[in-house]
């Protein structure tokens, strides 16, 4: 199964619509994700619970975990449920809202709002609204909802910034929010974010967990907690769909936060992703830590040697300590050597390392042996050849899992 890439947000969004437009057509049908009364067993769901919902509802259920788990919805409560698909959430809030409260079923795809539109009228069922919609942009005002649901649906949003924003927007403060959702341990690397059929998959468009938790908390969610976690795609009858699932880390995550009484100040949000040690987070995960120990090596080396140079023609002297420079560059030279290394677990072949091994022993044999230029320029030449050969197997190897052409993926 090829990809091409190059689709924008429409095409996206319509494959979404799609895909989940052939979930209430034809629910029994064979998706790559688990479908029906089985997935809600399985994932959770009280018999109690599941055995008052109409079946041609439950037939297309499509979550990917238990969002109820985090008891956000009480009595009395308005309730949005994000992502509503055929409405089996939306029921269930229903009855943990009475007496008294009422529900808005939001779902981006026609289909699954026009069964449950005729489910509640065959049910006579007054206190649930049906809304056609984007969670990018709620059609709801300001604080008018008491708490959130949402299973499955945040993945599937191109701007999830956006959506968690608008979350925030539609509830009260000290409103209640829970989801189920998709999260993944390393982002994807290739170039593939804009194809709609790895969207539609549930893992190019899912966001690394501390990541989509750091989302709600800029946004100003408080008490943010991890409630529940499995591993969702063990459900799937795809073994391609298992396969991607794994490679990424792919799992499912339920949560429950509390709105808080504003959002955070713009300097505190921009703190907050500024962080170094988020950064270096995102950096270890990318598999960028051969290129950035690499990076700084060169700074150790040549910057410190450009600034030498270039201060005294400003009238500042420097006194530098040669060991404590050698030791530096030596350190980043190894950690350059270990994550490449590394790449001998993800199975890129070991001829990166045999060349970072030979241009690392250069650099450190002019540093501490008998120091040529030349060598020594050799030596982080062969280095930094490995790190690039490093980093483009392991694209090709992406490419490969996730299907998509090793030309168009610039393999």
């Amino acid at each position: 199964m090829v990809a091409i890439l190059g689709y924008s947000r429409p095409q996206i969004i319509a494959a979404v619509q799609a895909m989940y437009g052939a979930v209430a057509a034809t629910p029994d049908a064979p998706f790559h994700f688990p479908v029906g009364a089985e997935a809600c067993r399985r994932l959770g769901y009280p018999t109690a619970q599941t055995a008052e919902l109409p079946g041609e509802t439950l037939a297309r259920f499509a979550g990917v975990g238990y969002p109820f788990r985090a008891g956000a919805v009480r009595p009395g409560d308005r309730v949005l449920d994000i992502g509503a698909g055929a409405g089996n959430d939306a029921l269930i809030a229903r009855r943990l809202a009475s007496p008294g409260g009422r529900v808005i079923a939001l779902d981006l795809t026609a289909g699954m709002t026009r069964r449950l539109s005729d489910a509640i009228r065959r049910a006579s069922i007054d206190d649930l609204d049906i809304v056609q919609g984007s969670a990018e942009q709620l059609p709801l005002p300001d604080g008018c909802v008491d708490s959130i649901t949402s299973n499955g649906a945040l993945n599937l949003v191109p701007d999830k910034r956006r959506a968690v924003a608008e979350m925030f927007r539609v509830l009260r403060p000290g409103g209640r929010l829970q989801l189920a959702d998709v999260v993944i341990h390393r982002p994807v690397s290739v170039d593939c974010h804009e194809d709609p059929r790895l969207w539609v998959e549930c893992v190019v468009g899912a966001t690394v967990k501390e990541d989509l938790l750091a989302l709600f908390e800029e946004a100003g969610f408080e008490e943010v907690r991890i409630v529940g976690e499995h591993d969702y795609f063990a459900l799937s009858e795809s073994p391609q769909t298992r396969e991607v699932a794994a490679s990424f880390g792919a799992h499912a995550i339920e949560v429950g936060m509390r709105r808080g009484e504003a959002a955070p100040s713009w300097v505190w949000r921009w703190r907050h992703r500024l962080d170094p040690r988020r950064a270096w987070r995102r950096v270890q995960r990318r598999g960028l830590l051969g290129l950035a120990a690499l990076s700084l090596a060169l700074l150790s080396c040549y910057g410190t040697l450009a600034l030498v140079a270039l201060l005294p023609l400003l009238g500042i002297g420097l006194a530098l300590d040669e060991g404590l420079w050698a030791g530096t560059i030596t350190l980043f030279v190894l950690l350059s050597l270990g994550a490449l290394a590394a790449g001998l677990r993800r199975r890129v072949g070991p001829l990166p390392l045999m060349l970072g091994s030979l241009g690392g022993g250069l650099v450190l044999h002019a540093l501490f042996v008998d120091y040529r230029a030349l060598v020594e320029l050799f030596g982080f030449t062969l280095l930094g050849t490995a790190v690039a050969l490093d980093l483009r197997r392991r694209r090709r190897q992406e490419a490969q899992i996730l299907g998509l052409d090793r030309t168009a993926s610039g393999a």
